[in-house]
């Protein structure tokens, strides 16, 4: 049943003040991993700054910035211990030896050479999604990751919660047979994201919708077909007025393979969008977030599937008879309280991999290349192509 006490429970023990947990620092045996930032994101309190004050084997250590009063600020509020700035100030945090993780919130075109660096520097790395500008770039950056032995995650945070996973466990399970058609979407009004100075509208840094926003539901689309697409059947992008290289919004059809042979093919829709237009022309519509899978004997709709903390939904329709609808906060016997978010659950398996123990879920290298292969697949159905590749080398020794 809705709660909005529930929603409030979790959104403030998420979001605003998260329960602090035991200090392991003086545990010599297993010392907490110091965390460095590389750039004072706007998305990292979210994704990384909150979820580690909870969690009992981190320290928020360093952050660095391109102007050090914006480190310093950054650090001071939210309780680094060192901050670093200026043109060199990237680098210094990687050659800060107490470093043992860097979280890279970058622009999606600075996503290769930072990670590069970072992995040369010896240190593991939570990499933010998209994971690069091209497939080769991420190939690279996971091949460089497995030869220093250290851990490299493309934050695909949802994939980590317990919701995403129920829906795939009802798929899996077969209760309503094989899928048919899975859809996904993540579509925005005009004016939460994609104004003209944001960093997703240059095409330098990797911009475009298809690329900030689309990622997830074509992530979402493969994790629960089970495999990748056999085909872009067709891919639109509505462009960018003032630089048409950069889409504001896509659309693209796929095919997968149908889990039994000789039969039609699964079909998939995604769609995303950060500049949807007003209804009448000053009604902002609401954000779609939503997952849809059509099967044999019935259907499930997913209603916030990015951040399903704050409020998710699994409505399970099966054919002639009752529709139910499922929620999933926490795994049953598992780690995780019902306010922990999605990046929670991500620092979590994060952690477990870095300390050498199996998270309860992982997004494989092989899984990031093919996100970014077909990526590059629809951008180039559309016609717009891939963003440029980096012409970052790393120095060999």
């Amino acid at each position: 049943m809705f709660s909005i006490f529930g929603v409030f429970k979790r959104v403030y023990a998420a979001f605003i003040s998260p329960p602090h947990p035991p200090n392991v620092e003086d545990n010599d045996a297993s010392p907490p991993l110091k965390i460095g930032i590389l750039g004072a994101a706007a998305i990292a309190p979210h994704a990384l700054v909150l979820p580690a004050k909870s969690h009992p084997e981190v320290e928020l250590y360093a952050v660095a910035a391109r102007d050090i009063s914006r480190a310093e600020n950054f650090a001071k509020k939210h309780g680094f211990k060192r901050w670093y700035g200026g043109k060199d100030g990237y680098q210094d945090l990687l050659d800060d030896p107490a470093v043992d993780m860097v979280y890279n919130p970058l622009p999606n075109g600075l996503h290769y050479e930072w990670t590069m660096k970072a992995l040369a520097a010896g240190k593991h790395v939570l990499l933010e999604k998209p994971s690069g500008n091209t497939a080769e770039e991420t190939r690279r950056m996971f091949s460089l990751a497995n030869q220093k032995g250290l851990v490299l995650l493309e934050a695909f945070h949802y994939r980590f919660h317990p919701a995403i996973q129920r829906v795939r466990a009802i798929i899996d399970n077969g209760e309503l047979g094989a899928i048919k058609e899975v859809n996904a979407a993540l579509t925005l009004p005009k004016g939460m994201a994609g104004n003209d100075d944001d960093i997703r509208m240059k095409y330098d840094l990797g911009g475009g919708a298809m690329m900030d926003c689309g990622c997830y539901p074509l992530s979402c689309v493969r994790y629960l077909a089970s495999s990748n697409p056999t085909a872009v059947i067709s891919a639109t992008a509505v462009r960018y007025p003032r630089d048409p290289r950069i889409d504001t919004g896509t659309t693209a059809n796929l095919t997968f393979a149908s889990s039994k042979p000789g039969e039609e093919p699964v079909r998939s829709t995604i769609r995303c969008d950060f500049a949807v237009p007003p209804r009448w022309g000053f009604i902002p519509h609401w954000p779609e977030i939503s997952v849809r899978a059509v099967c044999e004997r019935g259907s499930i709709d997913v209603f916030n599937f990015v951040m399903p903390v704050i409020y998710h939904s699994i409505t399970v329709r099966p054919d002639g008879d009752v529709p139910r609808t499922e929620r999933a906060y926490t795994f049953e016997g598992g780690k995780g309280e019902e306010w922990w978010s999605t990046y929670r659950y991500q620092l979590e398996a994060f952690v477990d991999k870095v300390k050498g123990r199996t998270p309860q879920t992982w997004v494989s290298p092989e899984d990031s290349i093919a996100n970014m292969e077909w990526i590059e697949k629809i951008y180039e159905e559309s016609g717009l192509g891939s963003r440029p590749q980096s012409t970052y080398v790393l120095p060999t020794a």
